[in-house]
């Protein structure tokens, strides 16, 4: 990986007039953007069928790409859906948030209008056709899994699925033309409400009534004192190994051919992860047990080249971690605001990097970098500000030049530090369910000012 940053966005926080971020043009505009500030990456969170708490960290299919991310206008365009149906539906009356409640509905109604127009129209059958015949491993059981719990035909989640890939197919295409490589997300953990347990529950930890016996979570940490109960099934590393971890293959396979780059979350996890007895209130009684190592990471790095992959290395780090990481080669993650501790030691202080490391002045579970400052009761913002040179009002963009200047390869910032946002922008707070997953981008917020503030930097640090 040559030296060179990127932005950090979720696919629902692009603008839209109708409700979330999409696969149009929006996210065109947002490409354009990114060449002209002269950046490289634009990475993403996961892009998946969402479940529980909108969360795309939980997910009814490792596969299956979310169906709120479908454009209307490209739907329109093919004359599958009407202006007039689109703009009978309420989307919500707040430009930069997110109403689940009434965005899911409304885009599940347009869409079954969509599908039974495709029906009787007869177009594109025989790319729907081939697509369906391709994607047979994963769409089969997510469409089935699907109709049993919502009602639908199978042949409407398939159709859904058929436009997501047609559109993301085309960002991805004209992203890569415009010298832009998209970065995914790959969650450890899958929900026992999916279809990826249902249709093969052999690779999990459940009992004989499909009940999980100890569910994922992290112990008490900078985020939560009762620590995070995620209540994810745990693997069946046994049976995964028996399987030539081809689970894991397939899953990660499918992810990289829609992204060019990769970021594993709770790396930690392979080496060893925290075991919650299921039925727990919170995540204090959990104990760690022992993951695959490298066992597991080296049948992956061998089987798709080490290049491809972003260890997300945050949370308790041990020696074994240490050395599971730097075994495999694949670059970790610094995160600015954790670096300035009092005793100033810390591993993601800039003048500590190697060069084979991402560093962030934030991820999508830390508060933007005023929202930061706000919050900060241990003076870790004066020590940042003596560290980069800046005042708290500005903290924001001494952070990232801190970050772009520094060794790492690759340097991601959160779009809202570009913006100069705060808490109300805030992405995730990790704990809390509600509220979450919801700041979106006005369209004037994308303006040419603040790209060739962000070029400038970028190319002063040798960046472009």
């Amino acid at each position: 990986m040559k030296r060179s940053s990127g932005v950090l966005l979720p696919v629902f926080s692009l603008p839209s007039k109708y409700g979330c971020g999409t696969l149009g043009t929006e996210a065109k505009n947002f490409i354009d953007w990114l060449k002209d500030a002269n950046q490289s990456y634009w990475q993403m969170l996961p892009i998946n069928h969402t479940g529980f708490g909108d969360s795309p960290y939980c997910c009814y299919s490792s596969f299956a790409g979310n169906p709120i991310f479908v454009d209307l206008d490209l739907l329109k365009a093919d004359g599958l859906i009407t202006d007039e149906e689109i703009n009978s539906l309420d989307w919500g009356a707040e430009l930069s948030k997110i109403d689940y409640s009434v965005l899911i509905p409304n885009r599940k109604k347009l869409l079954s209008l969509a599908y039974e127009r495709f029906v009787s129209l007869g177009k594109e059958i025989n790319e729907f056709n081939s697509f369906k015949d391709a994607e047979s491993r994963w769409l089969n059981p997510y469409a089935s899994f699907m109709s049993e719990k919502e009602g639908n035909s199978e042949e409407y989640y398939k159709f859904v699925q058929y436009e997501f890939y047609k559109q993301w197919g085309k960002i991805k295409t004209y992203a890569n033309e415009h010298g832009i490589k998209l970065i995914g997300d790959i969650p450890v953990y899958v929900p026992l409400d999916s279809a990826d347990v249902n249709a093969e529950p052999e690779f999990f930890l459940l009992d004989k009534d499909g009940r999980p016996t100890l569910v994922a979570g992290v112990p008490p940490d900078y985020f939560n004192s009762e620590g995070q109960l995620w209540n994810n099934p745990l693997y069946n590393w046994q049976r995964l190994k028996e399987d030539g971890y081809g689970w894991w293959i397939r899953r990660i396979d499918g992810t990289l051919r829609l992204f060019d780059l990769v970021r594993i979350d709770h790396f930690r996890g392979f080496d060893s992860f925290w075991a919650v007895p299921y039925g727990e209130k919170n995540a204090i009684n959990g104990s760690w047990m022992q993951g695959p190592g490298m066992d597991f990471v080296g049948v992956i790095s061998g089987w798709f080249g080490g290049e491809h992959f972003i260890a997300e290395d945050l949370g308790t780090i041990t020696d074994s971690v240490r050395a599971m990481l730097d075994a495999s080669g694949f670059p970790g993650m610094k995160v600015l605001e954790f670096a300035f501790t009092e005793d100033m030691t810390s591993s993601y202080l800039p003048h500590n990097f190697n060069e084979n490391c991402i560093c962030y002045v934030g991820t999508h579970d830390n508060a933007p970098a005023l929202g930061w400052a706000d919050d900060d009761k241990d003076g870790d913002v004066k020590r940042a500000c003596e560290y980069c040179g800046c005042d708290r009002n500005d903290i924001n963009w001494g952070l990232i030049r801190c970050g772009m200047t520094s060794k790492a390869n690759l340097f991601i910032c959160q779009m809202q530090d570009l913006l100069g946002l705060g808490n109300e922008a805030r992405t995730n707070t990790p704990g809390i369910v509600g509220g979450n997953w919801q700041w979106r981008l006005l369209p004037s917020q994308l303006d040419e000012e603040l790209a060739c503030k962000l070029s400038r930097i970028t190319c002063l640090s040798g960046r472009k």
